[in-house]
């Protein structure tokens, strides 16, 4: 266990004194939970700990006490080259082991009033460590679909997946595409330059479009939920057969995806 620092040491408040009252917060708890936000959020590069305490407005050295604590339980990493934390193993085995029924039950009620609107189908997938993964689907009654939920999707030929590589770095994106681009179909793009092109037209109209590219009939839109620094943690998309959601009709949902995800962004704040 790491050695607890003492009051004259740390120049802080003891426990008893931090503003609790009502609230039952606890300030150097909130503070650290803040550099931990901020550290996510400068990902994939890192940020030194003079950066983070700029970005959250703590003293240097209080920030930099509770990066060294939080770095000794794992929840941060601290690079010995450049001094830039970045976020610790411990975070990612504890975020593999939580499920996704907070954002289900928020996202849910969304995700049917799109599908209403447009009588298509809508899902909702999670960003995970190598790509993404269907967690919520909602489909109209008259509608018969495939099933994606719990399926892991092909990140380069899915509007779903081309949502979220157009939001990444190109070297990171880049690295969620190991080898080479597997044609499904006809129009999957399997060129890295082409599929550049698509991901900036997706970043420039706020929305990527799949084109039969996984299955040859069915035609989509997505767009990413933005996080922390417009980064996505998750994607929504509206898809169907081709007859029924022709490349005609992207130009009208798209706006509408953009909306949901939107949406959802703001109601996982409350999460």
């Amino acid at each position: 266990m790491p050695k607890a620092q003492s009051t004259a040491d740390t120049n802080e408040p003891p426990a008893a004194a931090e503003p609790g009252g009502a609230s039952g917060k606890v300030q150097s708890l909130e503070r650290a939970i803040v550099l931990l936000q901020a550290t996510a959020d400068s990902a994939p590069d890192g940020e030194t700990a003079a950066g983070l305490a700029a970005r959250c407005g703590l003293n240097r050295a209080t920030a930099w006490r509770l990066l060294s604590t939080l770095e000794q339980y794992g929840l941060v990493e601290r690079s010995p080259v450049t001094n830039r934390y970045t976020i610790g193993f411990t975070v990612a085995r504890m975020a593999s082991a939580a499920g996704f029924d907070g954002l289900i039950r928020r996202a849910h009620g969304t995700l049917r009033r799109v599908s209403e609107q447009t009588g298509e189908t809508a899902n909702l997938a999670v960003v995970q460590q190598l790509g993404l993964t269907y967690v919520d689907e909602v489909t109209p009654p008259v509608v018969l679909a495939a099933q994606w939920l719990g399926r892991h999707v092909p990140l380069h030929a899915t509007s779903t997946g081309k949502a979220l590589l157009a939001w990444l770095p190109e070297e990171e994106a880049k690295s969620l595409l190991s080898g080479p681009l597997e044609a499904y179909t006809d129009t999957t793009i399997t060129d890295w330059t082409r599929l550049r092109a698509d991901l900036e037209q997706t970043r420039e109209r706020g929305y990527s479009v799949c084109v039969g590219e996984m299955e040859r009939n069915l035609y989509g839109v997505s767009a990413p939920v933005p996080g922390g620094r417009g980064r996505p943690f998750a994607v929504v998309s509206i898809w169907g057969p081709q007859d029924r959601v022709p490349e005609s009709r992207f130009s009208a949902l798209g706006p509408l995806v953009r909306a949901a995800a939107d949406e959802i962004s703001q109601a996982a704040q409350t999460l």
